[in-house]
């Protein structure tokens, strides 16, 4: 209804090659998303286009960041995050792309299996690509292109998700407003409440309590 996804997130506290804890870094290609700190601290290391950033996290932070971002959740102890992402379907519809190494992103069918496979073992293949990645940003050029390339595919799927959920959402405001302005009421007469509940599966950053998408 609202094309926005929805998840309470318990970030991993398994610690990592170079010592710290946390999940798999990846990026969308179409979507924004919000961290909203519930608990816990840590921070989120993010690789753009402008290079390397680390973004503290503490209860009562909200961060945000748009497509082609790279971003690796941290967990410094306790770390909750309520998750709102941007196009919800799209994530669920495989736009995230992991930072594997390069000759993993360039075999399709490796990648497949990888993204597929143990969920440390992917994050710590996720891990070796990232920290690679930050040593060199001149890589980053490459990885965009990989990324691209391996969502081109499913970009049919992606749109169909986006015109029955966040454009159909964006276009009801619009036919509201044009009602409104004519004085129809019709809409405001069917308001309701609508109640959900989560179901835990793990994540690429954590432990989710994933809610439909509203």
């Amino acid at each position: 209804m609202f094309g926005v996804g929805v998840s309470d997130l318990t970030v991993y506290d398994w610690p990592t090659v170079d010592g710290l804890c946390g999940g798999s870094p990846h990026l969308h290609t179409l979507c924004a998303e919000a961290y909203v700190v519930i608990a816990g601290v840590g921070s989120v290391q993010t690789l753009t286009w402008s290079g390397f950033q680390e973004t503290p996290l503490e209860p009562g932070s909200v961060v945000w960041f748009t497509p082609g971002t790279v971003h690796r959740l941290i967990n410094g102890g306790g770390l909750r995050i309520i998750v709102l992402m941007q196009n919800s379907g799209l994530p669920e519809a495989g736009d995230a792309v992991f930072t594997f190494p390069p000759h993993v992103l360039a075999d399709a069918a490796r990648y497949g299996q990888s993204v597929a496979g143990d969920v440390r073992t992917r994050r710590d293949l996720a891990i070796e690509g990232f920290l690679a990645l930050r040593e060199d940003g001149s890589s980053f050029a490459g990885f965009l292109e990989h990324a691209a390339r391996i969502v081109r595919n499913r970009l049919d799927t992606f749109e169909q998700r986006w015109r029955e959920g966040p454009l159909k959402a964006a276009l009801a405001t619009g036919e509201q407003m044009t009602r409104l302005r004519n004085g129809d009421l019709s809409h405001l007469r069917e308001g309701a409440v609508t109640r959900l509940s989560p179901t835990a599966k793990p994540g690429m950053c954590g432990n989710l309590q994933a809610y439909p998408s509203v």
